[in-house]
Parts: C-alpha cells; structure tokens; sequence
C-alpha cells in the first residue's frame, strides 16, 4: 500500500482479487487521514460472543491476509470470560476459510492478538484495557477502532468507559455500534443522546451490513451512472417499486432473541428501508458521505407512519409434508413464549410523498420460513400505452437481485423466435458470475470494518436518518405490542400469507407468474 514491500505482498494474491481490492488501496492510499506508518489498534468488544467468532475476526483476518490494512495494526478481544487468543482462534477457525498457503500468513495475524477479560461497567476494567493498547503502541501514537459486538444492554455503560478510560488525544477514536439501535423512536433517541453525548457524530459508525453488500452499493452507481434510466425513474413510469427479503428457514432456536423484536424490527425498519432510501433518493451533490446521506434523510421525511390498513402479518406453521425442520412451525420452536403472537413475515405499503414518487406504493416484503433466500429491489413499470398485440404483453421490470446470485436485469418483450409474430417475455441480463467470472465480492463487513479505516460514513447511519426512520415504524409497533393482532398462518415453504398478494394486488403490483429468471451460472 504505497510501499514496494506492500507492493510484493500484493502479488501472492490472485488478479482476481487484485482487481476487486485495487480501489479500495487506492481509497486508503488517497485517504489524508490514514497513514500506512501509524499505528492502529482494533478492539472487540464481545470477543467472546457469537458476532465476534463468526463475523467480526473473520474478516479483520481476511483484510489482514489481503495487505489491506495498515501494517502497525494489532487486534485486542475483551469480554467477560476468561480466554486466551488460542480458544479465539480455535472457535474461529471453522469460519475464516483458510487455504493450506496461508497458514503462515494466519499465524502472522493471530501473533498481533491479545486479549482482556473484565467487566462492562468496571471502570477499573478499561483502565486495564487503556493501559494493555498503551503497551501495545510502545509510544507511539495510535488510531483507536472499538466495535461493540455486544446487546445494546450493555453499550451504556461499554461507551462510558470508553469515553472515560480509553480514549487518546494522540490518535483518533472510532466506535462502531451493531443493531438494534433501539426498540422504537424513544429507546433509540435515548441511546442517540446518551453516545452524541460521548463522541462526535464523525465518530460514530452505525452499522447495518446490509449497506456493505456489492448490489446495494451499485444501485447508486446504476441510478446516477446511466442515462437511460433518470427519465423513468419516477411516478410517470414507475408502476411500483418491491423491495423483497426472504429466507427459507425458521428461527432454528433463536426463538428467544427473535420473538422479543420481530421482522419488522429485524429486517424491514433497517435493511428494506436502507434499500428503499438509495432507490427513491434525488441525485446528490457528490458521493461524500454527508451529500449521500443528506438525500437518503430527505426521501424518508417524505413517509407518512405506516398505516395498520396497509399490513398484513403472518407466522409460519409446520409443513407437513416437509422434511425436518420444516414441519415444524414458529410455535413449535421451544425457545418461543408459548401462544406467541409476534409475526414472522410482514408486508407493508408505503409511499413517498413528493414530487417524484407520488401515489406509487413501495412494497416491503421480508419473512422466515419461506420458499426461497432472496433479496431484490424490483421495479415494475407501467403498461405501454396503445396495445396493439392484443394483450399479450407483460409490464418491464428492472430487478436489483442482492442476494443470492448478485445480479441485475431488465425484463422486456421481445419477438418469440421462428415464423410466428407473438411477442414473449426475457431478459437483459447482467449475472455477476458470468459477466465477472472468478472475481471474488467482498463480503460485507470487509467494506465496512475498511470504511471506519478510511474514515468514510457514506455506508453508515447517520442519527437524523435513525431518527426517520423510527418515525416511520414506531406507531404501527406500538400497535403491534399493545394490540397484539394475530398473525395469519402461513405454511413453512410457501410464499406467505396469499393476503399479502392481494394487498399488493390492490395497490398496484401485477404480478403475473408466467416467467422466472434462470440464474445462467446453472445452465
């Protein structure tokens, strides 16, 4: 990075990735504020945790292996427990997908860990700790990085003690915050007072990994990168806009964590509504993170609290017919309170208020249990006017597929081949594998534990989006706790409750199932 020894590391690694890292060092060279010559130090906190294992070493170690993190750069774990870095790196091994070459290269890595046990409200504790990064640095000055893979529970008295007992004039302190970012608009604005009391807004990295993954990125780059699309992005031709999450299993004994928040609260108030914000936004004044985020808070003060009228619920139940976990329903999970009425899918309507997406419904759709993994952003276009081929063609659509399978394509008519002249829908299609063959995506949390390196917000929340945000959702929430309106069942498998088809029916949304996208990567 800058260096001919950085340089001659870089080559071990293959073009492909090469290609894929080659902005990003180019990012941390520019970057006036990282220096490859300071020290870094990255703290865990909740290095003993779930998040931790599978997550947050994962992927320092695949940005170490890769060169891409500045060479002073050491890693502390702290937590409760009592650890030692060889049982970190005996849990995290099933994930850090390492080849049989890099085992040196692993070794080099964990060498630049330790760890700290203590207690969350201890100030004693991060005394401890300051005192650990402090010999660490051996004087120099240092760049400090705490990301809080912990339950909101604690992150009162965690940022406290950071505040207190670990910060450094010397260097910068960066804080990354995991969601939830609170329960409704009350408990998050709380926690938002509590940290800006404690850290400038620039110092604070709140994380929604959904804002890392590679298609939700390009929807930018294909909005304000095109020509051909700004003329229809809007009321005049958008019919409708679904933004889609779903996943083919259920709570798998996460019934606990999951029936206290929901899948409004775990999915569509944060990952949908992110997805919503980039596709309905004006274009901004530049790619800056203030400019980008500006925009996003615009579109979303345009939405009016979701309507109850505009909802529709469900909980999965066994399939009978399924094998293994799918025939068993939510109720079924012995982790869930028993005649629990928090749903597992939900659908809702909202709609944009200003000039250029009035009256067009966006459709958020996420759920458990379903019939397939997926992650879209689909916008469906209105009819052609003046039919002249006697009904037979089907309204274009623009698909975002995030995941899985990254992938973006337009479904358009097009003259059926041979001696007929019917038209028949198919695709303009942009598959990632195939167009990008063997380039390997980054995951998401590598853009943006690299992000909060490089000082960029762009992909972060920002308080005043949050605070939209909660607006948004905290009054049908609120509903949904007091009232508690049974959900409708659902067959573990399925699409979902069919009255979340009508409700999209009724709004605008045709859907006509005579065509489904073929991923080529399969043919």
């Amino acid at each position: 990075m800058g260096s001919r020894a950085s340089a001659e590391k870089m080559s071990n690694i293959p073009l492909s990735r090469s290609e894929v890292f080659g902005e990003l060092r180019k990012e941390l060279h520019d970057d006036k504020e990282f220096h490859q010559s300071d020290a870094h130090v990255f703290i865990i906190m909740g290095a003993s945790g779930d998040l931790a294992k599978k997550k947050i070493y994962p992927t320092l170690w695949w940005l170490y292996r890769d060169g891409l993190l500045p060479e002073l750069t050491y890693f502390v774990g702290f937590a409760r427990s009592n650890l030692t870095v060889d049982a970190i790196r005996r849990a995290c091994l099933p994930y850090l997908k390492v080849a049989d070459t890099e085992a040196d290269r692993l070794s080099a890595f964990f060498s630049r860990n330790s760890y700290i046990s203590g207690t969350y409200s201890d100030e004693e504790s991060f005394s401890k700790l300051d005192r650990h990064i402090l010999d660490l640095l051996k004087d120099k000055d240092g760049n400090r990085l705490f990301y809080l893979a912990l339950p909101p529970t604690v992150y009162h008295d965690v940022t406290k003690n950071i505040k207190l007992k670990c910060m450094d004039q010397r260097g910068w302190t960066r804080v990354i915050v995991e969601k939830p970012f609170g329960r409704d608009l009350q408990s998050s604005e709380e926690l938002s007072t509590h940290l800006s009391g404690l850290f400038a807004e620039e110092q604070i990295y709140r994380i929604d990994h959904y804002l890392g993954k590679e298609m939700v990125q390009n929807l930018m780059v294909l909005r304000f990168g095109n020509r051909i699309f700004g003329p229809i992005w809007n009321r005049d031709s958008v019919a409708c806009v679904v933004l889609t999450f779903k996943e083919p299993f259920g709570t798998q004994g996460r019934g606990g964590y999951f029936d206290d928040f929901g899948i409004i609260r775990d999915v569509m108030q944060n990952h949908l509504l992110q997805m919503l914000s980039l596709v309905a936004m004006e274009k901004p004044a530049s790619t800056s993170s203030d400019d980008v985020r500006d925009e996003k808070v615009k579109v979303l003060k345009c939405i009016s609290p979701v309507c109850m009228s505009n909802v529709v619920l469900g909980q999965y139940v066994g399939n009978p017919e399924g094998e293994g976990d799918a025939k068993l329903g939510y109720l079924d999970d012995p982790t869930v309170p028993k005649g629990s009425t928090q749903a597992t899918f939900a659908t809702a309507v909202l709609y944009v208020n200003n000039e250029r997406w009035d009256g067009v419904p966006f459709i958020l759709r996420c759920g458990k249990a379903l019939n397939e993994r997926k992650a879209e952003v689909r916008l469906q276009f209105t009819d052609v006017p003046g039919d002249i081929f006697e009904n037979q063609c089907r309204r274009n659509e623009l698909v975002v597929r995030v995941q899985p399978n990254e992938a973006v394509y337009a479904k358009m008519m097009s003259k059926k081949p041979g001696v007929y002249f019917w038209p028949e829908e198919t695709e303009l299609d942009l598959t990632y594998r195939s167009r990008y063959k063997d380039v390997k995506l980054p995951d998401a949390y590598e853009r943006l534990i690299l992000d909060v390196f490089c000082g960029s917000q762009m992909h972060f929340v920002r308080s005043d989006e949050l605070r939209e945000a909660w607006r948004i959702f905290t009054p049908l929430l609120h509903h949904i706790d007091n009232e508690k309106p049974k959900p409708i069942p659902y067959v573990y498998g399925s699409r979902g409750p069919t009255e979340a088809d009508e409700l999209s029916q009724r709004v605008g949304f045709r859907y006509e199932g005579t065509y489904k996208w073929v991923n080529p990567h399969r043919l």
